[in-house]
């Protein structure tokens, strides 16, 4: 059975952010790029490839489809949760997650690779939930 992110362990802390990642959180409650770069779309999904190397980081973007995650490499993240807490986890090759949100649900976080390797995911958001999709601009799609 997958766990949710609600359910994993991670470092937590409820330590109160730089203002620069406040503002950007402020700035951004509405991006609906889950990943760096759109892979495909249909009717039915929307494909996301994540690539950060060391340092880099995917800045806050918001959840309101379900979906589910896929780590292609191990590594370890940090991320801010629209709660104002602050995590710290590792990941394995593999590893899967399953998240689904109800009408009007969302969640919003930012992504950044603390690890010394290039940290990739797949995500795959499902268009026909609870929610309307997100608009995605031209420059993150393929092609």
């Amino acid at each position: 059975m997958a766990l949710s992110m609600k359910e994993k362990k991670a470092e937590r802390s409820e330590a109160a952010w730089p203002r620069w990642i406040s503002d950007e959180f402020e700035k951004n409650q509405s991006n609906g790029c889950v990943g760096t770069k759109l892979l495909s779309e249909n009717d039915r999904v929307r494909v996301w490839d994540i690539r950060l190397k060391p340092g880099e980081r995917i800045g806050f973007h918001r959840h309101v489809l379900d979906y589910f995650w896929t780590a292609v490499t191990a590594g370890r993240a940090r991320s801010h949760l629209q709660d104002g807490s602050t995590v710290e986890t590792d990941y394995y090759v593999g590893e899967t997650r399953h998240e689904t949100y109800k009408k009007g649900e969302f969640k919003i976080h930012d992504l950044e690779n603390i690890g010394n390797a290039e940290l990739v995911f797949t995500t795959v958001e499902f268009l026909n939930g609870a929610n309307e999709p997100l608009a995605v601009p031209p420059k993150v799609r393929m092609g």
